[in-house]
């Protein structure tokens, strides 16, 4: 999994710098955790709307191009379809449509709106007794918008126990409001929480796949740009940067060094 892992931020380097988009640091938080989803939920990449699919939200909108290439890597489409990220009139845009990418449940890209979708999903699903599941991913900066708490006390009081929430702790808000203990806080609001090392794929799977009778919030601690020290140490310079040639080498020598 770690060399997967490692491919999939490859692939969002060249992309992003082929196209001059993307939150690189953003997406490099959540590649292992995308991952961790994909290899527990039921989902069928030849049939995305399979009825009985698990259903996955990435609420955290600007990490598109770390879901598409998980997407891309599991069969949805073609990595070379790709090329077009970001460009006049490409099917893959910055905020990823539901409309028009299979494998996309929905359209998010506003702060702290895509939680809320997730847990009407995940409503719509307890009224149909169905087995299936809802999961999301918030990212921590997000939390600042009262959306998301709100959601969270509306997914206990309905007793959403089909619902999870993965916080990716990157430590984005660094400069805004800060969140101390977003597990303390996430279980005062009714969830179960779990806390993980956010580059565990193996931590996130087992918390993904253990069970409760209430709302999972899992605490993923991750690090903004994790794979690529330029990244990390730099995170506010690169937030919405593309590589130049120079740096796109860089950030590839960086990827292949044993530590991170």
């Amino acid at each position: 999994m770690i060399g997967f892992c490692k491919d999939i931020r490859k692939d969002i380097l060249r992309i992003a710098k082929e196209s001059g988009h993307g939150h690189i640091p953003t997406c490099f938080s959540i590649v292992e955790i995308l991952c961790a989803v994909y290899d527990t939920i039921r989902h069928d990449p030849g049939h995305p709307s399979w009825d009985e699919r698990d259903i996955f939200v990435l609420s955290k909108g600007h990490g598109s191009l770390a879901h598409y290439c998980v997407l891309a890597r599991h069969g949805y489409f073609g990595i070379d379809e790709l090329s077009s990220f970001g460009a006049f009139m490409s099917d893959f845009g910055c905020h990823a449509d539901r409309f028009k990418i299979p494998g996309i449940e929905a359209s998010t890209g506003s702060l702290g709106h895509g939680i809320g979708l997730a847990v009407g999903m995940a409503l719509g699903l307890k009224i149909r007794k169905t087995a299936r599941r809802v999961v999301t991913i918030i990212g921590d900066g997000e939390a600042n918008e009262g959306s998301v708490w709100e959601a969270a006390l509306v997914a206990d009081n309905l007793n959403l126990d089909n619902l999870t929430i993965i916080y990716d702790d990157n430590r984005s808000h660094a400069r805004g409001l800060q969140i101390v203990n977003p597990a303390e806080k996430f279980a005062a609001f009714g969830c179960h929480v779990t806390e993980v090392q956010g580059h565990d794929t193996a931590a996130i799977s087992k918390a993904l796949r253990s069970e409760s009778n209430r709302v999972k919030a899992i605490i993923a601690h991750t690090r903004k740009g994790y794979g690529c020290r330029t990244l990390i140490e730099n995170q506010y310079e690169w937030h919405r940067k593309s590589p130049n040639d120079k740096e796109y080498r860089l950030l590839l020598e960086e990827l292949d060094e044993e530590a991170v």
